[in-house]
Parts: C-alpha cells; sequence; structure tokens
C-alpha cells in the first residue's frame, strides 16, 4: 500500500506501507492491505504507520482521509 500525509503547508511523509492507524472520530481504526474505500474525518492524535522498515508515528491536528485501491491520503491540518 502506499500512504501520503500531507498538509497545506508540506508533504509530511510518502511510502510504502503495511498498515495504518489513524484517530478518527468515532475512535481509532486501522487500515490493512485490501481495506475497503472510505472517507472518514480525523481527530488531533496519532498516525501509526508499520512499514518493513520499521515504525513510526506523526501526531495530526484534525483532517481527513481517504483509502481507494490500496492508495492511502490523509489530509491533516496540521502535525506537531
Amino acid at each position: 500500500m502506499t500512504l501520503e500525509i500531507l498538509t497545506p503547508d508540506k508533504k509530511v511523509f510518502e511510502g510504502e506501507v503495511t498498515a495504518v492507524t489513524v484517530p478518527g472520530t468515532m475512535g481509532s481504526f486501522q487500515i490493512l492491505k485490501d481495506h475497503a474505500p472510505i472517507i472518514s474525518t480525523l481527530e488531533d492524535g496519532p498516525v501509526i504507520i508499520k512499514s518493513k522498515t520499521g515504525d513510526n508515528t506523526f501526531i495530526i491536528k484534525g483532517g481527513v482521509v481517504e483509502v481507494l485501491k490500496n492508495k492511502i491520503i490523509v489530509l491533516a491540518e496540521g502535525v506537531a
């Protein structure tokens, strides 16, 4: 899967991942390979990225996530 984390100012992350956990408005949820298409709002909190090279965490300040055909796009209002 590919993941992009974007803010109004810059691209924070782009790369191949095996799993992503995002802070959804109704609670955190994990996105794995072949996840159903989804668009969801996000709260302030951690985006936890798992990849073959290790784990990474970004703290976002709200936003939206879109998942479609193993491409994940997180549009965040900001990153702490």
